[in-house]
């Protein structure tokens, strides 16, 4: 009984685990949608790293040491704690407008040297009392008491 094999059963892709491979075809996946969203060359980014710190050291130019202190959740009470560990960074100051014990704004950048790839920027301050806004005396309305 000869054994005959058609030309159209027989195809390499028929068969995935032909030659032992196991793995599906590259070509065989829908390319009708994708599950990650689309970046476009004008997407803002979203996540930029700011940190807030004392500045401890500003005798160089245009340089300034920043020490920042890290809020963590206490393991048992979990209120936010200060750790112990505080890390200091070098930031840039084009116009050297900072002095020592200012408090400041870090904002990431490209790095600008071998430490320094933050720029220190100014935060407002925090108990600064607000001022009341004007309100005029004589609204132009007669009051009920006046009206008669």
């Amino acid at each position: 009984m000869p054994i005959t094999l058609s030309s159209n059963s027989f195809s390499p892709n028929s068969n995935p685990t032909l030659n032992g491979s196991s793995r599906p075809s590259p070509l065989r996946k829908p390319t009708s949608f994708s599950l990650t969203p689309r970046r476009t060359a004008l997407s803002p980014i979203l996540a930029v790293k700011s940190l807030k710190g004392c500045i401890v050291c500003s005798t160089n130019d245009k340089i300034v040491s920043v020490e920042v202190t890290r809020l963590a959740p206490h393991p048992k009470y979990k209120c936010r704690i200060r750790k112990k560990k505080k890390k200091k960074f070098q930031a840039q100051d084009p116009d050297n407008q900072f002095k020592v014990r200012d408090y400041v704004q870090l904002e990431k950048s490209r790095p600008i040297s071998k430490t320094k790839a933050f720029i220190a920027a100014p935060m407002p301050p925090r108990n600064v009392p607000k001022t009341p806004e004007a309100v005029p005396e004589d609204l132009g309305l007669p009051l009920e008491s006046q009206q008669i």
